[in-house]
């Protein structure tokens, strides 16, 4: 019989699906291919004691990320992304625009946090660079996960009954968080480990956590802070997904302005004006670049 279930973890082509009633077991896909990713609702069978795949659910959203050999969805679904950066080490405004990017194309509202709040001096650095970031209207919270429980509590209200992807480079503290807002993460995570892998403890790549589950407040970590998969988007769409060059757009002279070189260009006014970081209009140029190469 068909039934519904929740991809929770995914390693390799196996992965973990719950069912409503908390019932967890490991499913195949149907063919040769899984594309069922961590937060994608999915029409399931039982055999035995695993399961097949039999339908992936339609889904509100969906990101991916990319290395040099391809683009590969990982997440479904998703009401949040938190971007958790910190004083130290220094954030990569590189990587923190293409998780920008990502999230305004698949139409997700992010969330981001900058940790390490008592390194007075390395805060106050960190909070400066992220001024544009504000000024274009996302939210940016200061949080001190080692000591302020406050900033926890305040962050919580912004993820309270959504699913929220954690993102992060190594060192910012979001494996403290999450154990923070999941105290028996890494007990779960052991489980799922040993379930896809014989007993072998190897971490899954991505992973599901139940916060509130009443509530329908949930937290995905992905390990690490690879590289967004933003080839979905055409060179010329770019600039509508960065928020500061998209307020100019409109006032370009050529309706299929590359904001670069062109005369009439919106978009190289307001950078002359100071209306836009130059580091931003850099970063774009760069990632304009990129996507208009082949795809290969």
């Amino acid at each position: 019989m068909r039934q519904d279930g929740l991809v929770i973890a995914g390693h390799g082509r196996h992965v973990v699906v719950e069912s409503p009633n908390g019932e967890r077991r490991i499913c195949h896909p149907r063919g040769k291919k899984s594309q069922a990713v961590v937060g994608d609702r999915v029409w399931w069978q039982a055999s035995e004691d695993e399961g097949t795949i039999e339908a992936i659910q339609e889904r509100r959203n969906l990101l991916y990320r990319q290395d040099e050999i391809r683009t590969k969805s990982f997440a479904a679904n998703l009401g949040r992304v938190l971007i958790l950066m910190a004083a130290e080490p220094e954030f990569s405004e590189m990587q923190l625009t293409r998780a920008l990017i990502a999230t305004e194309a698949a139409g997700i509202a992010p969330l981001i946090a900058l940790n390490k709040q008592d390194l007075t001096e390395a805060f106050e650095r960190a909070w400066a660079r992220l001024a544009p970031y504000r000024n274009m209207g996302y939210e940016v919270l200061p949080l001190s996960l080692r000591n302020d429980a406050d900033a926890l509590t305040h962050l919580m209200q912004h993820l309270q009954g959504q699913t929220t992807l954690v993102l992060g480079p190594s060192g910012v503290g979001k494996s403290t968080l999450i154990n923070r807002l999941v105290p028996d993460a890494l007990a779960a995570t052991n489980e799922i480990s040993q379930a896809l892998n014989s007993g072998k403890h190897t971490t899954t790549s991505t992973t599901w956590y139940w916060v509130d589950r009443a509530q329908g407040t949930a937290l995905i970590d992905s390990p690490g802070f690879q590289a967004f998969g933003i080839h979905h988007i055409e060179p010329t769409q770019l600039a509508l997904c960065m928020p500061d060059l998209k307020a100019h757009a409109d006032h370009c002279r050529f309706y299929n302005c590359s904001h670069r070189h062109e005369p009439g260009c919106g978009v190289r006014d307001a950078l002359a004006q100071g209306l836009i970081s130059p580091s931003r209009h850099k970063i774009y140029e760069q990632l304009f670049d990129e996507l208009s190469q082949p795809a290969f």
